[in-house]
Parts: C-alpha cells; sequence; structure tokens
C-alpha cells in the first residue's frame, strides 16, 4: 500500500506502514504517560505523536476505502 503515503513528504513518518507507525505510536504514547522528559522532549513527542497518528488515519480510511469498493464491486453480482 505505498500509495497510502502522504504526498507533502512532511517527514520520515510518510514512509512507514501502518503497523509499524502504530507501534511507535505507542511507544510515544508510553513515553508521555510514564513522564520523566523535559517539557521540550515532551512537545516533541507530542508533535511525533501527531504525525503518527496521521500517518496510522491514513493507511485506515485508505483500508476502508479498498473494502467500500470491493463491497461496491461485489453489489451488482449479489442480486
Amino acid at each position: 500500500m505505498a500509495d497510502q503515503r502522504g504526498e507533502r513528504g512532511e517527514g520520515p513518518e510518510e514512509s512507514l506502514g501502518y503497523e509499524q507507525a502504530r507501534d511507535e505510536l505507542l511507544e510515544v504514547v508510553r513515553r508521555l504517560e510514564t513522564g520523566g522528559t523535559t517539557l521540550e522532549e515532551s512537545l516533541a513527542l507530542w508533535e511525533r505523536g501527531e504525525r503518527l497518528a496521521k500517518v496510522c488515519q491514513r493507511w485506515l480510511d485508505g483500508a476502508r476505502a479498498r473494502l467500500d469498493a470491493a463491497l461496491a464491486a461485489e453489489e451488482p453480482a449479489a442480486e
């Protein structure tokens, strides 16, 4: 699903697959919840988390579109 990559090339997150982006997002959340980081580090983690969440959402949106297209293609055959 390489076509799900961001068109603007916003950063290295854009080349991640869904599972990798999700796993990295979970790690960011864990680190933020654990605390012990400086304000600057926390802000950087938050920003990375936002970018990773967008990557995940794009993958999920693409998967939904593919499912919808497959279901729509099957409808005439089901009648």
